[in-house]
């Protein structure tokens, strides 16, 4: 078989630089390597992750604990403070991670040409002026412009997101063309896929565009999720009504001229009251299930905050490749008058080899979707090559823009773009031209094949067109739709040519027919492109998800409020910049993601306004015994039980819990609605009240008939019973617990059973009558306080009875008169 030579001997003028010029270069502009900017000392981050309200209120707790003698609480609360600032301060670190992932991509070793002599050397000694020695499979050291290429194409999908091969030639590029244009460079990281080339190195280290992607790696925000946002509102307004009742219980007890010790007493048990200890826990409990929720559904979170914040997304800002699309390219459409004709002659021009399994294959990502299509109709390249054996090749390159083989049946095949083939045609069908145009308009890459009787590329006859495009994914049609009903926009931003793009967004129902491009979809975006997209969504208000998997992605899923990676396609780069890794590399699991999202914030809700309510019932009680003159009627032991356990452990149930009904028939919560609203403070003040109302009569009635120790101890055990039987009816604010299901959550009723029996225990065991100071039930008392403890519980769902027969009585009426 006779083939074109390939020579790769360097010219004269390619004889690179003598060592010392290079030692000379190397000393003043530093090795070829990636490196980090300036961070701030490890000491001051760490004292960072301490400077927030819901820290501070922790902190509150645990000296009010320490106060006590609760040395155990203590420990324990100052416990999540010290893991809370550790996981905070170990995220700060992700920018150095990504790039240190960054430097991974370039290549280790380079073959340049010194002293006239080729040399094989370190990476990070490539200097500018350097000349490279290039051939496939080697990882590009520098950025280079090229002086030799035979039929050289680089993969450079990780830098700009092209998801074909480039082909590249050493006519230069337009001044101030884009990235994925320049056919006359090769870039620091991309990886040689077929040919030879010599280039002179003309950036190293942070110079190159690898580089200056590094920086605005390390450059982008973060910044605080909207969960965060919200715990920290909630805090500060928490810790402002702490302090006014504190403040306010003290005036009133050196009024009434009770004792320092008294004050003091009183103003610790409603510091205790006011604070909601098991928030914390309550918080991290609910985003971990919604973690292992989200591994089960193929999405892996690198941070726990990461599921709710994709939860109330309004925009998610994706890759096309590989996301959107199978990321595989594809023959999808066959223009010919004998369309098997035109795929066994593009057959014959391939040199792709097929996979066992005919459905994937080694080579060029163009030549092996033609043998799979050919492969699908009975077309095998194996048999084409024993019964129509090479005798020549005319290789690819994009100056010629096509390729041909002559083979043994006399026949010579060829393929390429419909200009280079029509130049050397005497035969082209009748609507071709307007066909490969409707092809392109449809985002197809067309390559046009003809045939010819001779051993050169003349006289050719054209017979048919073949379009080639990456195909979307059908799950993510879907996805699309399910995001759009619960008002969540998708914007589709790629490297690809903006007719590729723009066939995807309609195909993939981004884009509605007749619909311009417009925000919806950008393409050739480069990093920057992408950073400023995400930006600009972001000071509009938009909570932004961004998806990608190449190096160009990393610095706007960084800057995004939540970035997503590929796990499959993806870069180590872009895993690391990422909060959410997508194993199966599906849009229609982002979508999954944000319904999970969405369900873990409503159970956060009910389950904090659960919280809150027992706080309000036990601010109440103190706080209007302290204003009746009446001896303390909790002591702060009580209410650091009643916090931590009586109400801590089933608000653990509560986050657990899967009675909420659809979430994604709903918009995206807006960005300035609260954790706990209007309508939620309004729920927890009644039903505070509800809670504090048979506490203070119980207690003043026993007060009178059977003493302060009785009295303490129904008031206790009525206060517990009450708050653990409220929790069926935190579990939905609308429909009563029996449409829920009683069983539906068997942990939240069991934990109810198991807490209300030990809260029986603890009354009998000697031990903890002296710790909790206090005496024994009889069974009558024990049936007094369940009974006074239920009634919350009873007139909680008589409301939501009560309140749907008015909405559905008031809706009846307005539709009869109308």
């Amino acid at each position: 078989m006779n083939t074109q030579a390939v020579n790769t001997a360097p010219q004269r003028s390619h004889l690179g630089l003598s060592s010392e010029e290079a030692a000379r270069i190397l000393s003043e502009l530093g090795p070829n390597e990636l490196t980090r900017e300036s961070a701030k000392p490890a000491w001051r981050l760490l004292l960072a992750q301490f400077n927030s309200p819901v820290i501070w209120l922790l902190l509150v707790a645990c000296l009010v604990s320490a106060a006590l003698g609760e040395i155990v609480d203590a420990i324990a609360i100052g416990a999540i403070v010290v893991i809370n600032g550790l996981v905070g301060f170990f995220q700060e670190y992700r920018a150095e991670k990504a790039v240190l992932a960054l430097r991974s991509m370039t290549a280790p070793r380079a073959r340049v040409m010194r002293d006239g002599h080729q040399r094989v050397i370190a990476a990070n000694l490539v200097v500018p002026g350097d000349i490279l020695m290039l051939e496939s499979g080697d990882i590009v050291a520098a950025d280079a412009q090229l002086l030799e290429a035979n039929v050289l194409s680089t993969l450079e999908a990780a830098l700009t997101g092209e998801s074909t091969p480039v082909g590249k030639t050493t006519l230069a590029s337009a001044p101030g063309a884009p990235l994925a244009e320049r056919s006359d460079h090769v870039f620091s990281g991309t990886n040689i896929a077929t040919g030879t080339g010599i280039a002179q190195v003309k950036a190293t280290g942070m110079r190159t565009e690898l580089g200056r992607i590094a920086h605005l790696l390390a450059t982008a925000e973060d910044g605080e999720t909207p969960l965060q946002q919200r715990l920290a509102a909630l805090s500060r307004r928490l810790m402002i009504i702490c302090l006014g009742v504190v403040v306010a219980v003290a005036l009133l007890g050196w009024q009434q001229g009770l004792s320092g010790m008294a004050v003091l007493l009183s103003a610790i048990s409603l510091a205790v009251a006011a604070v909601p200890e098991g928030l914390p826990a309550i918080v991290t409990i609910a985003l971990a299930v919604g973690m292992q929720r989200m591994a089960s559904r193929h999405a892996l979170l690198r941070r726990l905050t990461a599921v709710e914040t994709l939860g109330c997304a309004t925009v998610i800002c994706t890759d096309k490749t590989g996301t959107l699309t199978t990321g595989v390219m594809a023959v999808r459409e066959v223009w010919g008058v004998d369309q098997r004709q035109v795929l066994d002659a593009a057959t014959a021009c391939s040199d792709a080899d097929l996979s066992p399994d005919e459905r994937s294959g080694v080579g060029d990502p163009t030549e092996v979707a033609i043998v799979v299509a050919a492969a699908q109709r009975g077309i095998k390249r194996e048999q084409i090559e024993r019964e129509r054996a090479r005798v020549s090749i005319y290789p690819f390159d994009a100056d010629r823009k096509r390729m041909s083989i002559f083979r043994a049946d006399s026949m010579l095949y060829a393929k390429g773009s419909l200009e280079s083939l029509t130049s050397q045609a005497r035969v082209v069908p009748a609507g071709m031209a307007q066909a490969a145009a409707e092809m392109a308009t449809r985002g197809l890459r067309v390559l046009a094949v003809a045939l010819g009787t001779q051993d050169h590329e003349s006289g050719l006859e054209l017979i048919g067109l073949l379009g080639i495009a990456d195909p979307p994914r059908t799950e993510a049609i879907d996805a699309i739709a399910r995001a759009s009903a619960a008002g969540i926009r998708t914007v589709m931003i790629t490297g690809d040519h903006h007719l590729t793009a723009q066939a995807i967004a309609r195909e993939l129902g981004i884009l509605k027919p007749g619909e311009e491009a417009g925000e919806s979809v950008h393409a050739r975006a480069t990093p920057e492109d992408k950073l400023r997209i995400v930006r600009e969504w972001k000071s509009r208000g938009a909570i932004v998800a961004m998806t990608g998997d190449g190096v160009n992605d990393a610095p706007a899923l960084r800057e995004a409020h939540i970035g997503i990676a590929m796990g499959q396609t993806g870069t180590e780069v872009t895993r690391e910049a990422a909060d959410i890794v997508l194993a199966d590399d599906n849009f229609a699991t982002i979508v999954a993601a944000v319904e999970e999202g969405r369900n873990i914030f409503e159970n956060i809700r009910k389950a904090v306004a659960y919280l809150l309510a027992g706080n309000v019932g036990e601010l109440a009680v103190v706080f209007i015994g302290a204003a009746m003159g009446h001896p303390a009627i909790l002591l702060p032991l009580h209410l650091l039980w009643i916090n931590l356990v009586t109400d801590g452990v089933p608000a653990l149930a509560l986050v657990t819990d899967r009675s909420i009904q659809s979430t994604m028939s709903r918009p995206p919560r807006p960005t300035s609605e609260q954790l706990i609203g209007a309508q939620q403070w309004r729920r927890i003040l009644f039903a505070g009240a509800l809670q504090a109302i048979p506490v203070l009569t119980v207690f003043i009635w026993a007060l009178e008939a059977r003493g302060l120790d009785v009295a303490r101890n129904l008031a206790f055990s009525v206060l517990v019973f009450g708050e653990l039987l409220r929790a069926f009816s935190a579990r939905d604010p609308d429909r009563p617990f029996w449409e829920v299901g009683l069983f539906s959550n068997l942990k939240l009723f069991f934990i109810v059973v198991f807490t209300m029996l030990v809260q029986v225990g603890i009354h009998h065991i000697p031990a903890t009558q002296v710790l909790f100071g206090i005496g024994p039930l009889s069974l009558a008392d024990c049936g007094l306080s369940i009974a006074l403890g239920a009634i919350p519980l009873t007139v909680l769902e008589l409301e939501k009875v009560c309140r749907r027969w008015w909405f559905t009585r008031r809706d009846g009426f307005a539709a009869t008169s109308s």
